[in-house]
This record gives C-alpha cells, sequence and structure tokens, in this order.
C-alpha cells in the first residue's frame, strides 16, 4: 500500500517541472495516485544536487507513518545524505523548534507533552464537571480555537455567547495550569513555535537561515495555524513547495481550511501552479466515477484525473436489504475474487472494506469471523492508549520533568503505595496556594502543617525513590544498560503484581505484562543508538540516555504502525483510509444521512460546505481502489433499536456509472460456494 509512482519508470513532463522549480514557491497539486511522494523525493535530491546541503532542506508531513515512508523512498534514492534531511512531521517540527529555543516562552527543554487523557482530567478539573461527554466537548472548542490561532485572552474577547464566554474563562485556567506543569499539548506543538518566530525576530531569522527549501505534503489538511508557521519558516525567500489536493481535503472538522489553497497565489505572488492529472493507480472506469463524483463540487483549480492502466472491471453497485446481508454480500465478494478466475492467487491484504463511521464495522466484523477470514480494524485501539502503558509513560515522564502533575498524580498511584485520594486532595490545595508543582509540594517545610505526618513521610518517600530514579535514567545509556534499569525499576515497584492483582484472570494479566515488557524492549532498542529516526525527530546514532528517548514518547504512533504488514482484510473508515490503496475496495454503507452524513442542524451555508466535505470524502474512498471498486447500499437500516427505510446515496447517481444496480449476481454466489466448498474440504482433508 505504498505509493504507486514507483510502477513509473520515469519521472513524466509534470512531475519533472515540479522537481525542476526551486528557484521560488510552487503548488503542486497532486491528484490521487499521482505519484506526489515521487515527486517530494525527486525534489529533495535535485535540490542537493543544485548545491544545497541536505541539512537545509525540511519536508513536512501530517503522520509519523507517512513521514517514515518519505524518509525510507529518500534514503533509497540519495543514500545517506537522507539521513540528514529534515523529514519529520509538523508536530515533530514544533518539539525541535521548542526544545531548542522554548526558553524564550519560558519553557524548560525538558517541558512534557500531554495526552488527550490529561487534558480531559485537566479540564474537569478547570471547569468543575466530571461528565465526559461535556469535557470532550470542551477539548474539542479548545482545539479549534488553538487552530485558529486564539488564545483564552482572545477567545473572550469575541465571544458570541455565555457558553463561549464560560468556555473561555475554562480555557485561561486550562493555560495556568500548562505553564505551572512545563506542559504543552498538541496544538501548543504548532502554536508555541508560531509564538516563538513572531515575537523573537533573532530566532525566527536562525531558523530561516538553517532551512534553505521548505516541502509540505498533503498541504490542503493544514490549519490557519500551521499556515502561518509556514509563512515564517521560509520568509522572503519563499523557497517553499506545496503538494496538495483540493480534492482530498476532508479534515475541515479538525481545523483544515481550504482559505490556505487560496492564499497562496495571494501571499506569494510569484507561486507557479503545477497539476499532476495522471494517475498511476486506478483503471479508467474507477477514474471516472471518482471525476463524476467530485465534478459538482466548486474547483480551485481544476484538473481531471487519468489513468493509462487500461479500462479495467466495471464498478459495481450491490443493492442490500439490510446491514448484515450486505456484509454477506461483500464477503462472497471476496471469496469470489480471491479464487481468482485462473489469474494469480490474491491475498487477504488486497482487500478493503471501507465506511464512514466506526459503528459499522461491526457486522462486517461478525461475516468475516463467521467465514474464518483473517481481518484487521484499522484505527484500533493504540498501543500507547492501553492503560499498563500509560502508567510506566506516567513514570518515566516524571522523571524527565518533574513539574508533570498529571504524571505525578498517575504514577504515585500506580501500583497503590498507601497514599489515598485524601492525601492527594490536601497535596493538591497545599501546591496551589503556594504556586508549587506537586512534586516541588513534597519538600516544602510547611507541609507538616497540612498532613499528617505519616502522609508526608509517605509522600517524600516517593519523592525519594523518583529522585534516585531519575539519577540512574539520566545516566543509563545503550540498549543493554536500558534493559537492566527498567527490568529492576519495575521489580522495585511491583509492578507485574499490581497487574495480577488488578485483573480477575491470570491471562489477561499475562497478556498486560507481555505488553509492558514489549515496550521496555522497545525503549531500551531506542537508547542502544540503532534507531535513526523515531517520531520525526532524528536520533543521532551513539547511544542515548534513557530521559532523552522518554522526551520522544507524547509523538510516537501505535507500535502496529511499525509491525509488519499482515495478510488480512482491512475494515477501516474512510478518514483513516486516506493515502492508502488496495487492488479490491469494497466501499459501504452508502446511503443518504450517512454518506453524505447529514446533521439537522446544518443550514445554508453549512450545510453546502459539508456536502462538498462528504463528496470529496467520498472521492477518497473511490481513488484507493486499483483494479476492482464495489460500492453497497441497504435498503434498511438499523437506527436504535429499529429498522428504517433508506435510500442510496446520491453519490452513487453522480458517479454516472453505465451499468444496473445488481441485487444479486448469481456468478458471485456460485465462486463464494465453490470457495466454501473448497475451505471444507481441506478442513476435513487426514
Amino acid at each position: 500500500m505504498h505509493d504507486s509512482a514507483t510502477r513509473s519508470p520515469s519521472l513524466n513532463l509534470a512531475q519533472l517541472q515540479a522537481v525542476h522549480h526551486i528557484q521560488g514557491p510552487c503548488l503542486v497539486l497532486a491528484g490521487a495516485g499521482s505519484g506526489k511522494t515521487r515527486v517530494i523525493t525527486h525534489k529533495i535530491g535535485h535540490l542537493i544536487h543544485s548545491g544545497l546541503s541536505a541539512s537545509e532542506i525540511a519536508a513536512i508531513t501530517f503522520t509519523n507513518k507517512a513521514a517514515a515512508e518519505m524518509r525510507e523512498r529518500a534514503k533509497g534514492l540519495i543514500g545517506r545524505q537522507a539521513q540528514d534531511t529534515l523529514i519529520c512531521t509538523f508536530h515533530a517540527l514544533g518539539v525541535r523548534m521548542l526544545r531548542q529555543d522554548g526558553q524564550a516562552l519560558g519553557l524548560k527543554p525538558q517541558f512534557s507533552i500531554l495526552d488527550s487523557d490529561d487534558v480531559d482530567s485537566l479540564l474537569k478539573d478547570c471547569g468543575g464537571s466530571t461528565d465526559a461527554a461535556t469535557v470532550r466537548q470542551w477539548q474539542w472548542a479548545i482545539s479549534l480555537w488553538k487552530n485558529q490561532g486564539l488564545n483564552a485572552e482572545r477567545a473572550l474577547a469575541q465571544a458570541a455567547s455565555e457558553q463561549d464566554v464560560s468556555l473561555a474563562r475554562i480555557m485561561a485556567r486550562y493555560e495556568e495550569r500548562l505553564s505551572a506543569y512545563q506542559a504543552v499539548d498538541f496544538d501548543d506543538l504548532i502554536g508555541l513555535p508560531l509564538k516563538l518566530l513572531r515575537d523573537h525576530e533573532s530566532v525566527r531569522q536562525r531558523w530561516q537561515t538553517r532551512l534553505g527549501h521548505v516541502l509540505v505534503d498533503e498541504y490542503q489538511d493544514t490549519n490557519a495555524t500551521q499556515y502561518e508557521l509556514l509563512k515564517l519558516l521560509v520568509g522572503s525567500r519563499a523557497r517553499l513547495t506545496a503538494v496538495g489536493d483540493d480534492d482530498q481535503s476532508i479534515y475541515g472538522w479538525r481545523g483544515a481550511t481550504l482559505d490556505n489553497l487560496k492564499r497562496l497565489p495571494q501571499d506569494f505572488p510569484q507561486l507557479r501552479v503545477i497539476k499532476l492529472e495522471q494517475n498511476y493507480r486506478s483503471t479508467s472506469a474507477i477514474l471516472r466515477a471518482a471525476n463524476h463524483v467530485i465534478g459538482p463540487n466548486p474547483k480551485l483549480f481544476p484538473k481531471t484525473l487519468f489513468s493509462e492502466l487500461g479500462e479495467g472491471e466495471p464498478v459495481r453497485v450491490l443493492d442490500c436489504d439490510n446491514e448484515d446481508h450486505e456484509a454477506e454480500r461483500i464477503v462472497a465478494r471476496i471469496q469470489s475474487l480471491r479464487a481468482g478466475d485462473g489469474q494469480r492467487h490474491r491475498e487477504w491484504k488486497d482487500f478493503a472494506v471501507l465506511y464512514r463511521a466506526n459503528h459499522q464495522a461491526k457486522p462486517f466484523e461478525k461475516a468475516l469471523r463467521k467465514a474464518q477470514i483473517p481481518y484487521k480494524v484499522s484505527g484500533g485501539q493504540s498501543f500507547f492508549d492501553r492503560a499498563e502503558i500509560k502508567d510506566l509513560c506516567a513514570w518515566l515522564r516524571l522523571l524527565a520533568n518533574n513539574d508533570d502533575d498529571p504524571a505525578f498524580l498517575r504514577a504515585i498511584t500506580s501500583p497503590k503505595r498507601g497514599i489515598g485520594h485524601t492525601t492527594l486532595s490536601s497535596l493538591g490545595v497545599f501546591a496551589s496556594r503556594y504556586k508549587l508543582s506537586l512534586f516541588e509540594a513534597l519538600y516544602s517545610h510547611s507541609l507538616s502543617t497540612a498532613l499528617p505526618a505519616r502522609a508526608v513521610g509517605s509522600l517524600q518517600e516517593f519523592g525519594r525513590s523518583v529522585n534516585d530514579l531519575q539519577y540512574r535514567a539520566r545516566h543509563t545509556q545503550g540498549s543493554e544498560a536500558a534493559q537492566v534499569f527498567l527490568r529492576d525499576w519495575l521489580k522495585d515497584i511491583g509492578y507485574e503484581q499490581h497487574l495480577y492483582d488488578g485483573e480477575d484472570n491470570a491471562q489477561a494479566a499475562a497478556a498486560r505484562w507481555s505488553h509492558v515488557t514489549d515496550f521496555c524492549d522497545w525503549m531500551a532498542q531506542r537508547c542502544g543508538g540503532q534507531v535513526q529516526e523515531e517520531a520525526g525527530l532524528s536520533l543521532q546514532r551513539e547511544p542515548k540516555s534513557l530521559l532523552e528517548v522518554v522526551q520522544t514518547i507524547a509523538l510516537l504512533s501505535t507500535l502496529s504502525e511499525r509491525e509488519g504488514e499482515q495478510n488480512v482484510v482491512t475494515l477501516s473508515t474512510l478518514h483513516a483510509a486516506k493515502g492508502l490503496e488496495w487492488p479490491h475496495v469494497m466501499l459501504v454503507g452508502c446511503i443518504e444521512g450517512l454518506l453524505p452524513f447529514k446533521q439537522e442542524e446544518d443550514e445554508g451555508l453549512a450545510q453546502a460546505l459539508r456536502l462538498q466535505e462528504e463528496r470529496r470524502l467520498m472521492y477518497v474512498g473511490i481513488t484507493r481502489a486499483q483494479a476492482t471498486l464495489a460500492v453497497s447500499w441497504t435498503r434498511r437500516r438499523k437506527k436504535g433499536r429499529e429498522m428504517v427505510a433508506a435510500s442510496a446515496s446520491r453519490f452513487i447517481a453522480e458517479m454516472a456509472l453505465d451499468q444496473k444496480t445488481v441485487r444479486e449476481d448469481p456468478q458471485e454466489k456460485l465462486r463464494a460456494l465453490r470457495e466454501e466448498f473448497a475451505r471444507r474440504a481441506a478442513l476435513n482433508a487426514p
């Protein structure tokens, strides 16, 4: 599932133009499957060949996975020089800038990065609410404000309702806590570097001098803050290459804005616009359906994808009774296609089932299990979302930054050490009164006036153990030493026993302990200097201390992303599927109200803009397919406990397919029966 441009023996004319335009700003409009990653990596090579040092080039993308792929491709093209090129995510770049220059904003280099759970806990405290749904709404709203470049003061100044005023005040308290904890959230990793460049000329000049050319992948996904950060990074020289596709902008709900595409020609009058319209992924039949669907949307830069891979199989539309029937038909189709009709044997990993929302996966999971077909649900629980891994990360964060109060509270209770909620609550009140972090409060001479002697003794014993661990971690370098440290630490705090005590059955506890040992192995490996890059950050080759490695933890994505590709059918939301491709794609649940998704409160302009984004989402789904595409819908669907009538998505009609909707396919059924017969025969074989 890599960028298909590798199949093209050479760069086409448009790709060559994009690669060779290096003197000024360039916008590369890269249609789906048109080889954008190939263009970016070739441009890095061309920039180096033209005299720019590899260390003066930055290529910025949105996910660790995309950064890792780009890094690998660049390495294959230009060799060892790729190691010096800054290829990373926006957030990793922000971390790098703040670690180096954050002191200008009052940040220590060892600041903590809070995850979503930490932010939830802080907001509950700041807003005086324990309702998870309410706090989640606060988190989304504050994140959106930050992505629009607003702080609490500005949000309060433009508040249009009592609700906004209340939330802006909660945001102000939240900002105070972050500052006190020497901590940032993910949005700050963009907002604070922007403030750094905007308010500190010497820092801005240093970064502009250092970066001779900046390339940005998936440019259409940038938000207002990221765009302002980019402008300050490239400065008046405007050595910028933005690569994106307005037809694949599907993240409006998290602040991404097409205004950034509109502003480029205004802010950079010398902008050169180059369109990549040749698709190296899909057949003509699939691309024709995609072009028809996206056609009604207004165009910033009109383009039409074309393919030289041949007409291919017609796009099939499956008309089903309900979700269970739909799942049965999709499984039958997978079995039929896998049989191959004498063609090469297809593997399970060649198939993907894509849907609008996570809840739609359930009937497909049941049907695949029943047919004994292996599958994975993309976007499942992150390794770092597991409670046991969060416990260990809290301990390690506290070692790196003693002022990290959320990490302190988790570490001191994992495992429990006889320090109860009442003691911690009193410690919190005391620390707030004297404007201390919880850890600093442990050593205050006045603490004994606020807490019983026994509680103070327990707290200070915890503090001493943290200080001891911190000293040892700072002087623990190399993978073997890190492995010994981590093993001894877990034994000292009795963490394995803590897991067994917290589970009803030993099997579940053993599984959790295996996650812990995997995590320790992984951490130790990164101390050994064997891994060149992680989370978009360049790591030195020499061994690193455990504390240095800890500071990258918050940026890491799931371990599963780094594992080898599994031979399983993929179930995925359309949003999670962006950037990927499969030979055979089934786009399911294409009914009105779901795709396009409809919100009752939407009206007028908001409704029109949502429909445009939903159409782009359908376009993204269609263009994931290489060889075959099936689109399915149901006449009835579950709504709560009832079955209600449903109608086919308007996008199916917009595809303008040259065929009638197929309700039952006898050939498909026959192939599926043959597959089932062969499977049973194999099971009964001696």
